[in-house]
């Protein structure tokens, strides 16, 4: 009886990831791009040596250009390759539930993470970007695991993993860092309170593993001194209250959906949640493991609004590196309740969530607006002609989906950008002046302008040119405007 009951339970869970899996490969394949996309694109262009030192001039670590660096040199310089490399990151966290949480905290609490980890409409966007949100989340989640299981029991296997899956997180995303900072100390604490409890040997390989990475850290850590110096970590983000609040709040929930409903049931769902702790609290049930999650998901979120304050970097798309704790304890404090009505609501509502998101990502990944501008450009595009933007969003889609010509991005507020845009090279260049760029070529200018004409209106000098064409295009994907000026010099 008792394996039959396992043997179900598998079941549902086989079931879920392959549906979850499903669901997520049907709006999987699309070549749109927009412009962080674009960057982790035009970086393949480039060796492991050359993405560190350009990657060392924006604002990431380096190690998910390496991973994707190698998916390139398997499978070319292929973006659908890419997108299902990050779709394969969301589908790891699933099958967590399976193997790992499920071993540790039972059947329920695996069950109701794989379940969230394929359905909160979060996970479908960032599943299938190209960037390294997706594996940042595996690291993260795999390096708390790691951490909890040393802590129940100090076998070496343990700690060595938790110490290689922290500074993998490390490498991927600062919030990562800052969690694995917050991790390690809470370690740390849990050693000097234990020790007399430990063995020489178990105390020994925790040192070591300390020890393990800070050294591999180091090399990376002069770059990041780099960064906060050169551009503060996050220049280009301004922090709007009450929104940000609204947006911590519902960011796992809201997907491409309206914020209304999401963050609606947001606020229940974890007003539920935070009930159920205080209950568990008040009957002196031992829920540490479900508690520190949640507690290390906030200090991040602490922490970085302090540094905030003066420099802004508090971005709710970047929480999603640490979602899987969230996740985590959200599941582990619903397997507590034996209400089956209030969790099959729950995962009910969830599941609608989701599917809205997917029929809205699927409306907008697969419009025949989004090949439009790069389908005019390659037709009409020869081989003289250059390409001109001062907006370097859409300017990094061009650079990274048009090789053909060459390309010149005007850096006309003068950021500390052009070691970090490297990454799109040869094809494109930074230059400082319109005049600069009218020099370098005999042919036609194709201006990439936005949609008030902003770099056109405000141009010097048009009586030397004939224009040719103006066009406008408005892709789905991503809500891009285009507008494309053909210039003829005279």
């Amino acid at each position: 009886m008792e394996n039959k009951i396992l043997k179900k339970d598998n079941l549902l869970h086989i079931l879920i990831i392959i549906l979850g899996t499903i669901l997520f490969l049907i709006p999987a394949f699309h070549t749109n791009i927009w412009f962080d996309e674009s960057y982790s694109v035009g970086l393949m262009n480039h060796s492991f040596a050359e993405i560190w030192t350009i990657a060392g001039n924006d604002v990431h670590p380096v190690l998910y250009y390496w991973i994707l660096k190698i998916v390139n040199i398997i499978f070319g310089a292929n973006i659908i390759s890419y997108r299902i490399f990050s779709l394969l990151g969301i589908i790891v966290l699933g099958i967590l539930g399976l193997t790992h949480i499920k071993k540790d905290f039972g059947n329920k609490t695996g069950l109701l993470f794989t379940f969230f980890s394929f359905f909160l409409p979060v996970m479908l966007n960032y599943a299938l970007e190209i960037r390294m949100y997706s594996w940042t989340i595996v690291f993260v989640t795999l390096m708390l695991i790691y951490a909890n299981r040393w802590r129940k029991e100090k076998k070496q296997k343990n700690i060595i993993l938790f110490g290689l899956t922290s500074i993998a997180s490390c490498y991927m995303h600062y919030f990562a860092l800052v969690c694995s900072g917050f991790v390690n100390v809470a370690m740390v604490i849990h050693l000097i309170r234990n020790r007399k409890k430990l063995l020489k040997k178990e105390i020994l390989t925790f040192i070591l593993v300390e020890i393990m990475q800070v050294l591999l850290y180091l090399p990376w850590l002069f770059v990041f001194v780099g960064q906060l110096t050169r551009v503060g970590g996050g220049f280009w983000i301004t922090i709007e209250f009450p929104q940000i609040v609204i947006d911590i709040i519902n960011f796992q929930f809201k997907g491409s959906l309206e914020q209304t409903v999401p963050t609606i049931f947001a606020v229940i769902l974890l007003v539920y949640i935070t009930y159920i702790i205080i209950k568990n609290i008040k009957q002196k049930n031992k829920i540490t493991e479900g508690i520190l999650p949640i507690i290390f998901y906030l200090l991040v979120i602490l922490a970085v609004s302090i540094v905030s304050i003066k420099s802004p970097i508090l971005y709710a798309r970047y929480l999603f590196t640490i979602t899987g704790l969230l996740v985590f304890s959200i599941s582990y404090f619903l397997a507590k309740e034996n209400n089956k009505f209030i969790i099959g609501f729950i995962c009910g509502a969830i599941f609608i969530l989701s599917i809205n998101n997917l029929i809205i990502n699927l409306e907008e990944n697969y419009d025949a607006s989004n090949s439009e501008p790069i389908s005019y450009l390659r037709e009409n595009l020869q081989p003289d002609d250059v390409i001109m933007y001062s907006n370097i969003n859409n300017g990094g889609v061009i650079a990274a989906l048009i090789e053909t010509n060459k390309q010149y991005f005007l850096n006309l507020d003068y950021w500390t950008i052009e070691e970090a845009y490297k990454a799109y090279l040869p094809q494109m260049e930074v230059a400082y002046s319109i005049d600069e760029v009218v020099k370098k070529t005999n042919g036609r200018i194709f201006i990439i302008d936005t949609a008030d004409l902003s770099l056109y209106n405000n141009m010097e000098n048009k009586e030397q040119f004939k224009e040719i064409e103006i066009k406008e295009f408005k892709p789905k994907y991503k809500n891009y405007t285009y507008k494309i000026i053909i210039l003829e010099k005279i």
